[in-house]
């Protein structure tokens, strides 16, 4: 098949999406297809590249609109590269792209990704959501990462109750070896005389930011991401300590709550942490927690990170993905966003019950092995892929 994929970033950019297409690209790649992405470039100049066995196509970036670079040749590409793909997938929402395939019209068949829906931008959603439905109506599958975004979203619920058969769950996946527990490491202190590397990481990291229950927290510093109500929960807490890994535009508002808090010794940071190094905090930590207060948190990559690390899950009731990943008093506790006394319970409980911890952790090990693994996502995407090329 010749796929290819449309968004408005790619690696070396990080972020959910732009990991999960990368992933995408790569793994169909790998299988043999013939895949391309087509996003913006960070500055002008169209650049083409191939990464990994996937033709990277940035057409130039001229301005931005919400947060949506625009890239003026988007369309012109996306008619010669996409008018003999068997798929073109689309990453939604990403108005440009949504527009430029309504316009071109490319490839045998459409397939979206619905990653979440537009929520801070009402002011642009009032005059793009007609474009956004002809969309979603054009495309012959949208793809979820899971069943409650279905029901909860404005946009799907419409078209899930006329045509049930056009949304399919395909739940996101990782590379679970990259996070997985190692054995305990064999006696050798010293790196260079057969230590463990990365063992001795993680004794670094708990020698640096424990003693305690460490509680961890990995992601972008962004206003959905609730870090101020994590912040508030901590100065309940008796026994653990926060460590925040990541950076981003709240980061000086989150650290001077922090400080006035008086919570310098409790709340750490680690700042933004190479992703060679990032499996070695989550296996130094004890608890994860996820405290998101908005919609735009439809999944969490980071929940399946941590599951697939053995560590036990705290996640907020947002009626996204976040909650079936997380399963209540299965693979975790789920409290109510926006609540820094319960979810300052809910660490106090995780901290002070080593059981429960193992327990949990256990669960969301085996739940990250037998839902959310890279090779499920690809051959379950690769079989929607097959299914409309193979319809009418």
């Amino acid at each position: 098949m010749k796929i290819l994929h449309l968004y408005k970033d790619y690696f070396p950019i990080l972020g959910g999406i732009e990991n999960h297409i990368k992933w995408l690209a790569e793994g169909m790649a790998a299988r043999g297809h013939d895949v391309s992405v087509l996003v913006t470039n960070t500055g002008r100049g169209d650049v083409a590249e191939t990464i990994s066995g996937v033709r990277v196509v940035k057409v130039s970036r001229h301005f931005n609109i919400s947060s949506a670079p625009i890239g003026l040749g988007m369309v012109g590409q996306l008619r010669r590269m996409g008018m003999d793909a068997d798929i073109v997938h689309l990453h939604a929402p990403y108005p440009p792209g949504e527009l430029a395939q309504l316009l071109v019209r490319a490839g045998q068949r459409t397939v979206i990704t619905w990653h979440s829906d537009i929520v801070k931008q009402a002011g642009l959603l009032r005059f793009y959501a007609p474009f956004l439905r002809a969309a979603l109506k054009q495309a012959d599958k949208i793809l979820v990462a899971s069943p409650p975004y279905i029901q909860s979203s404005a946009f799907l619920r419409p078209i899930h109750e006329r045509t049930p058969g056009k949304i399919a769950v395909v739940p996101f996946g990782i590379d679970l070896t990259r996070f997985a527990k190692e054995p305990p490491p064999q006696p050798s202190p010293t790196v260079g005389e057969g230590a463990d590397d990365g063992s001795v990481k993680i004794a670094a990291i708990r020698a640096r930011y424990g003693p305690g229950p460490l509680v961890l927290f990995v992601g972008r510093m962004r206003y959905y991401k609730g870090l101020h109500v994590l912040v508030q929960a901590m100065a309940q807490v008796e026994n653990a300590r926060c460590l925040i890994v990541g950076v981003g535009p709240l980061e000086a508002e989150i650290r001077a709550q922090v400080a006035a808090l008086g919570l310098e010794e409790r709340v750490l940071f680690a700042g933004e942490v190479d992703d060679a190094d990032l499996p070695a905090y989550y296996r130094a930590a004890d608890i994860f927690c996820l405290p998101s207060v908005h919609r735009s948190e439809a999944l969490g990559i980071v929940l399946l990170e941590a599951m697939a690390s053995g560590l036990p899950l705290i996640s907020t009731e947002l009626g996204t993905g976040t909650s079936w990943v997380n399963q209540h008093e299965i693979t975790g506790l789920v409290v109510p966003p926006e609540d820094p006394s319960a979810l300052a319970g809910a660490i106090d409980r995780l901290a002070r019950n080593d059981d429960e911890r193992h327990g949990f952790g256990q669960a969301a090990l085996r739940r990250a092995v037998n839902e959310f693994g890279l090779a499920q996502m690809l051959a379950r995407t690769e079989a929607v892929y097959r299914e409309v090329l193979d319809s009418k």
